[in-house]
């Protein structure tokens, strides 16, 4: 695993299960949001200040990809990265693995974007200072 990928971990809650025995294919993007959030957090970028300030991070499409199920119990971890996919757009590419066996249970693609108070679109200096620099050619 890459360690500049944020990961944070997880254990499978009986109520996240649906009547398969299997989690809710919906829960899981509570847990791909959740740390997305604590991503930024790490970052030292509050949503919720954000949000006070009336820069709105918004979810313009999620692509979720499962692989395999998770059970009560499970422990698992989610990882995190973001890339810039256009002016205005950033992806998060977020893949959620068993600890025990380091499966791959799921790969998402999240595309974002900010918005203004005016529901402009435009991507805030704290959200661009969190994409890789690219190396300028000689």
């Amino acid at each position: 695993m890459d360690k500049d990928v944020f990961t944070l971990d997880f254990k499978v809650r009986d109520y996240e299960c649906d009547m398969q025995g299997i989690v809710n294919n919906s829960v899981y993007q509570n847990y791909l949001e959740h740390t997305r959030h604590e991503f930024l957090l790490s970052k030292g970028i509050d949503f919720a200040e954000l949000t006070r300030q009336k820069v709105n991070l918004v979810v313009l499409r999620a692509e979720l990809d499962y692989k395999q199920p998770l059970v009560s119990g499970d422990e698992f971890y989610v990882d995190v990265d973001v890339v810039q996919s256009s002016r205005v757009r950033f992806d998060f590419l977020q893949n959620i693995y068993r600890k025990h066996d380091q499966k791959l249970i799921l790969a998402a693609k999240i595309t974002g974007t900010s918005v203004n108070e005016r529901g402009r679109p435009f991507v805030p200096d704290v959200i661009t200072k969190l994409f890789p620099v690219e190396p300028l050619a000689e």
